[in-house]
């Protein structure tokens, strides 16, 4: 019996020590699957408001092959908008009804219309959005994107 106690003393910290592992390997899965967003839209709807065209901003700066525009887009309650990248289409974003949740790989952001809350989409933004509110959550956004 003695002996059998042993086997079960000695074997008792591996088994924790490997049950640990297993446990600090689920949550580093679980921390990477947070740093990631939807791959889908969900209750989203968009609208243009105005545009500069392609050749107004070939003549007047020098650009050629993008536009400017500037659109509303509204995030209902509950639904987001899917993880996209904005290496070429550079923005700036404004709210100007409710709040957005702005996830990145690095965390999160919130942004609200009661403090005009801006931020930027550079070349090196990725991120996505979420409504997390009850009402829904307008932005007006500005970018340059490429002709099409």
């Amino acid at each position: 019996m003695k002996i059998s106690f042993l086997k079960v003393t000695r074997t008792a910290p591996r088994v924790a020590i490997l049950l640990a592992g297993i446990g600090i390997g689920l949550s580093g899965n679980a921390i990477l699957a947070a740093a990631s967003g939807p791959k889908e839209h969900k209750d989203i709807k968009v609208g243009k408001l105005e545009e500069l065209p392609e050749s107004t901003l070939k003549a007047t700066i020098g650009l050629d092959g993008y536009m400017l525009r500037m659109r509303w887009v509204t995030v209902e309650p509950g639904g987001h908008i899917a993880e996209h990248s904005h290496a070429d289409r550079p923005g700036i974003v404004t709210m100007v009804d409710g709040d957005w949740v702005e996830g990145k790989p690095e965390g999160e952001d919130t942004y609200s219309a009661k403090a005009y809350g801006t931020f930027q989409e550079n070349e090196d933004t990725v991120h996505w959005i979420y409504n997390r509110t009850d009402a829904p959550a307008t932005a007006l956004v500005c970018d340059i994107a490429k002709s099409s």
